[in-house]
């Protein structure tokens, strides 16, 4: 059985973190929660945590983020709203063992591109937060808004995709309308993505 890190702040919402839980409680995920990790006190993430009695850490600093994750043997980090930049030798010890969602659709390859389902170009929105790439995707008159899982890189907003999400953007969307439907199709392809390498 494997040992996850659940990394969150209090950008996030917490919902990511929840379908982790729900998915490790329904035994999809053949895994874990070893520890919950914050950047801050006022993660609305601890409170999901501590509601289900997951052991939780405050890591303000970036630089005590390695120790703290070998010190609880995890093999997979999870990346669900956490704000703070990983820094290289934490990529380095968990190459490719650590999940991120991007709110675009990354390619396979560098210089790769990404159809939507109706044939058009999906738009990566690399170096976007959430609220701008959800923006971008209306000022670039896109068809479809995307999420990807990925393993994160030391190539920026790239890596190794684990799964992707489409939504068809619609006339009457708003940021916040959209982001509600992708955010569920996000919960979704990260409790897949798990499923597949937790479960192997």
């Amino acid at each position: 059985m494997k040992n996850l890190a659940v990394l969150i702040s209090n950008k996030g919402t917490g919902t990511n973190l929840q379908a982790i839980i729900d998915g490790v409680k329904n035994k999809k995920i053949n895994a874990t929660i070893a520890i919950v990790i914050s950047d801050t006190e006022d993660a609305f993430g601890l409170t999901r945590a501590k509601k289900n009695h997951l052991p939780i850490a405050l890591c303000p600093k970036k630089e005590n983020l390695l120790p703290l994750l070998q010190k609880n043997n995890i093999d997979y980090v999870c990346l669900a709203g956490w704000k703070q930049i990983i820094q290289n030798d934490v990529i380095d010890a968990f190459s490719n063992r650590i999940l991120n969602i991007h709110p675009g659709l990354i390619p396979d390859t560098i210089d790769g591109v990404v159809k939507n389902p109706d044939g058009t170009n999906a738009l990566w929105n690399r170096g976007k937060m959430t609220d701008k790439a959800m923006q971008n995707f209306f000022d670039q008159n896109a068809t479809y808004a995307g999420s990807t899982l990925h393993f994160l890189s030391h190539e920026f907003d790239f890596g190794k995709v684990l799964g992707r999400c489409f939504e068809k953007i619609l006339p009457s969307d708003t940021i916040e309308s959209l982001y509600a439907r992708l955010k569920k199709q996000e919960n979704q392809i990260y409790v897949k993505g798990l499923m597949k390498l937790c479960n192997l």
